[in-house]
């Protein structure tokens, strides 16, 4: 059995925020949980090739709006499943930040971080 507190997890700086990764791929539960916190106001252009995930909000507000301009709205009890590699935007509202449950399958190895410097969506 595994059980671990958020203060046993370290939070990684995954680009706009902190991930704080509960499971990863050594673990060997075949997906990843994180509490993922994104800054408020800010805005991530994301696209999981490798991975599916889906987010469950549990506090704040935000968008995720898709490659062709759909945007749909985020808060305390919303889920979005990126089901097909969806690219797309994750938008915090700027009064606070956004947080969610994050489930990724594969799992991740754990240290992974966003790049957005370049001109294209940042991926794992």
């Amino acid at each position: 059995m595994i059980v671990r507190g958020k203060e046993e997890v370290e939070g990684v700086d995954w680009g706009n925020g902190l991930s704080y990764r509960f499971l990863v791929e050594k673990d060997r539960m075949g997906f990843t949980v994180a509490h993922t916190v994104v800054k408020a106001g800010s805005k991530s252009p994301l696209h999981y090739r490798r991975h599916l995930e889906a987010c469950y909000c549990i506090a704040g507000h935000g968008q995720v709006v898709t490659e062709d301009g759909t945007v749909h709205e985020i808060g305390p009890g919303t889920l979005y499943a990126l089901d097909e590699h969806d690219k797309h935007y994750l938008i915090a509202a700027p009064d606070r930040d956004l947080e969610l449950v994050s489930v990724f399958n594969p799992p991740l190895r754990g240290d992974e971080r966003h790049n957005f410097d370049a001109a294209e969506y940042s991926h794992y």
